[in-house]
């Protein structure tokens, strides 16, 4: 009912309305689009065109709240991702892999590098404390990874001054 009135409430012409979908009569302009998100997100809601599209956007957000996190869970990638979306972990490996052309497991990779990076230039920890806090088995396997990663050891990284992190969305 509430996005039947909505719907109403924008002249928004539809079909039907069911849960979690509403098929409309047209396509809608970018402004009535807009208009539509600014009343969904009134009542707690959100358009969603592509399931599949938030479902990697889930998968992302999980992996980068983790890997940023201050307090990591001790439990593999694939159990964290599994309880998050609720999808066996082939279905979430495979619809990654298809619409982002590289698996979840090089994506997490590489957030992990973003954070080393920054971990380094904040030089607050010490790269054994790094490795702990990101979930490394030890430091020399974080220097290895780093620097198969960016062709730099941390240290080098360090002294050198590179400060060339990448924003998340380009990760």
């Amino acid at each position: 009912m509430t996005v039947e009135n909505i719907l109403n409430k924008l002249d928004i012409p539809f079909k039907d309305v069911q849960l979690g979908k509403a098929n409309l009569h047209r396509s809608l302009s970018s402004i009535e689009q807009h208009e539509l998100q600014k009343e969904f997100e009134k009542v707690g809601f959100e358009i969603v065109q592509d399931r599949n599209e938030k479902m990697i956007n889930q998968i992302k957000s999980t992996i980068i709240d983790e890997v940023y996190s201050n307090d990591p869970s001790n439990k593999k990638l694939s159990e964290i991702l599994t309880q998050k979306l609720n999808y066996d972990y082939s279905h979430i490996t495979h619809l990654f892999t298809e619409k982002e052309g590289q698996s979840i497991q090089k994506f997490y990779n590489a957030v992990r590098t973003e954070r080393v990076k920054e971990l380094i230039d904040n030089d607050e920890y010490s790269l054994a404390a790094i490795a702990d806090l990101l979930g490394y088995s030890t430091p020399a396997y974080l220097s290895t990874s780093f620097k198969k990663a960016t062709g730099y050891t941390p240290s080098e990284y360090k002294s050198l001054k590179l400060n060339d992190r990448n924003s998340l969305d380009a990760v």
